[in-house]
């Protein structure tokens, strides 16, 4: 059992709810842990300046920020490397899930701002920018699902906290998928391990991100049944 009463390969407490923001075309909100994360999504709409649009494709602006509130120490309002390189990774996996070639000449803009931060919010904020996008009617073949996995402590286990991110040994892996072809459309690793250490959280992983399916589908769903 982990510190926090889990088995290694369960998650957090997790909840989602669709169509939280009114002015936004599709929205979601995550509680993942102590994580607290809202994303919007706004589009189809004409990219501007036109000079960068797409006359093919969509082209999907995915922004990450952390509220200065978010952590213990106070962080700076101004985006910092990791924040641009999430937000860049982030719409680089969606960009797999959506039809872009339905929307050329547009952008799809997905912002995610996270409240409450205790490891592993760039898995949680795709997931739910993934719900968000649904929401807003984006044509997509499938939801993106994400977790982290990764070592802490000598144990393999699924959707670390801060303190497991912290371990001495720590591996910290977050990956994200499409579930229905288990396509990987997100992997970033920091630390070292072996190829059986890595296929054996692979594995983990891709148990994880069914599980997050499961929970999407059902937040989507209660969603539009609260609507009939």
């Amino acid at each position: 059992m982990r510190v926090d009463g889990r088995k290694n390969d369960e998650l957090r407490k997790i909840k989602f709810e669709v169509g939280v923001l009114s002015r936004a075309d599709g929205s979601c909100y995550v509680e993942w842990g102590q994580n607290k994360i809202i994303a919007a999504v706004y589009g189809p709409r004409e990219l501007l300046p036109k000079h960068l649009a797409n006359p093919y494709r969509a082209t999907v602006r995915y922004t990450y920020r952390m509220a200065t509130f978010s952590v213990p120490d106070r962080k700076s309002p101004k985006p910092g490397r990791r924040e641009i390189e999430i937000s860049k990774v982030s719409a680089e996996a969606l960009e797999k899930a959506i039809f872009l070639e339905k929307y050329p000449n547009t952008a799809i803009d997905v912002s995610v701002q996270i409240f409450d931060s205790n490891a592993s919010t760039r898995v949680a904020a795709l997931s739910a920018a993934a719900c968000a996008l649904a929401d807003a009617g984006i044509a997509m073949r499938d939801l993106v699902s994400a977790v982290s996995v990764g070592r802490a402590n000598g144990e393999y286990v699924l959707d670390l906290r801060k303190e497991e991110e912290d371990a001495p040994d720590a591996v910290d892996l977050a990956m994200a998928i499409l579930p229905n072809t288990e396509e990987v459309v997100l992997f970033q690793m920091d630390g070292i391990i072996t190829k059986e250490e890595c296929s054996r959280l692979l594995k983990l992983g891709l148990k994880g991100c069914k599980m997050v399916y499961e929970l999407q589908k059902k937040a989507l769903k209660e969603k539009y049944m609260r609507e009939v």
